[in-house]
């Protein structure tokens, strides 16, 4: 897949986000990167082996005081490994808006454990 085609698959995900998502994304940058560095993947400890799809780089919106002001946040997809993990684009598709929502937890403050509990709760069709 050519950088093009995939983000313009991120563009239709970010686009067929909810809109109560879209609205709280303020101050958030979405950037393609073609795979995560040794930084990137030790600031979440991840173990050998790992394959990181995405990273949110940021100050969680719990966590900001009411003068916060600074750059923006940014929610990192990482291509390189969606690609190698998805058999298509549907795949990576799919892929991409499943890293994309994991991010805009952690954007919005929750921990990874709360992240994977309502991925859970979503795919086995408890909302």
């Amino acid at each position: 897949m050519k950088p093009f085609d995939f983000e313009a698959l991120v563009n239709q995900a970010l686009t067929e986000l909810p809109p109560e998502f879209k609205r709280q994304l303020d101050n958030v940058a979405v950037v393609i990167e073609e795979w995560p560095t040794e930084e990137d993947l030790q600031s979440i400890k991840a173990k050998p082996g790992t394959l990181l799809f995405g990273l949110y780089r940021g100050v969680p919106k719990i966590a900001r005081g009411a003068n916060y002001s600074s750059l923006p946040d940014k929610i990192a997809i990482f291509s390189g490994p969606i690609l190698s993990s998805s058999p298509n684009a549907i795949s990576a598709k799919q892929k991409i808006k499943e890293v994309i929502l994991h991010e805009i937890g952690h954007h919005f403050g929750l921990r990874e454990d709360e992240i994977r509990k309502a991925e859970r709760r979503r795919k086995s069709g408890g909302g």
